[in-house]
């Protein structure tokens, strides 16, 4: 480990939901922080508490030791750090980089040999647990991509998160979460059933819940998204629009794989209908309305 990791600057390109808090406990946690995103004004707060704005990735790799990234899509990640002006080009050697995106294995190896041609140190580490874990510090981590690089920044991991594992090499990472977006896509259907059915039976679904959510039945999903759904709570801890993005890329890499995944392919139809009717900036919870309807 470093001899002094809170003397390491941390670099932190996308202030979305997640990442905001994520980059709000680094700095409580006693790390300088610097900080990118396309919306300076998302930015704001965190630049009251301390923050040091930049105004570029390159910026943002020139001037930290350990740069994060949680941007939205696959096209985001290559252009934050592929570009001319992206991390790849512009950190200093010896540098770690963190991709916490939601994004491709492939793009994932490619950033990681790139970086290894630049003396830098690259992982994969896409995280669940939605707006909450974020906020709390208890997300789960899924990292790809060298041991000892893993090993050196594990303790900036732990402030941010509880369930941290080392999944392998570079791009196993993003195969975990695509596994953990694979088993939710087929479950919020599976919540969203239970509301309505409970429903229609003259229940009372919050306290079919109290029931439920302790038995086999239990899934995060259904302690957390399930009440937001009964109060009609649609703000975005993850938001459709993002979670289509997942599945898409999970479906792609199943098919490449040779498997067939229909419960999948159903949350993404399911998925797709509910954007085209003007949810893609819902929470994910927003399904139910397709059942209700």
């Amino acid at each position: 480990m470093f001899v002094d990791i809170k003397a390491k600057v941390i670099g932190f390109i996308g202030i979305g939901v997640m990442g905001k808090s994520i980059a709000a406990n680094l700095q409580k946690a006693g790390f300088t922080v610097h900080i990118y995103t396309r919306t300076k004004s998302k930015a704001k707060n965190l630049i009251e508490q301390g923050a040091i704005w930049k105004d570029s990735p390159a910026e943002i790799a020139q001037s930290a030791d350990v740069i994060m990234t949680m941007v939205g899509y696959p096209q985001d990640v290559e252009h934050v750090y592929l570009g001319d002006n992206g991390i790849i080009n512009n950190a200093k050697p010896g540098s770690y980089i963190v991709d916490m995106t939601t994004s491709k294995p492939d793009l994932a190896k490619k950033i990681h040999k790139l970086a290894k041609a630049r003396d830098l140190y690259a992982l994969d580490a896409p995280v669940s647990g939605g707006d909450i874990g974020a906020k709390n510090g208890t997300m789960a981590i899924m990292i790809g991509g060298d041991a000892f690089a893993y090993e050196k920044i594990q303790p900036i991991f732990e402030v941010i998160g509880e369930n941290i594992v080392y999944q392998g090499e570079a791009g196993a990472g993003q195969h975990t979460k695509l596994a953990n977006q694979i088993t939710i896509a087929s479950n919020m259907i599976g919540v969203c059933e239970t509301i309505v059915y409970a429903k229609k039976a003259g229940l009372e679904p919050t306290k079919v819940l109290e029931s439920i959510t302790t038995g086999a039945a239990g899934s995060w999903s259904l302690s957390n998204l399930a009440p937001r759904m009964i109060k009609g709570d649609f703000a975005p801890g993850f938001y459709v629009k993002h979670f289509i993005k997942d599945m898409t890329i999970a479906l792609e890499s199943a098919k490449d794989m040779g498997l067939s995944t229909p419960g999948l392919e159903l949350s993404l139809s399911l998925y797709k209908e509910l954007a085209s009717k003007g949810d893609q900036d819902s929470g994910t919870q927003a399904l139910i309305k397709l059942f209700e309807r």
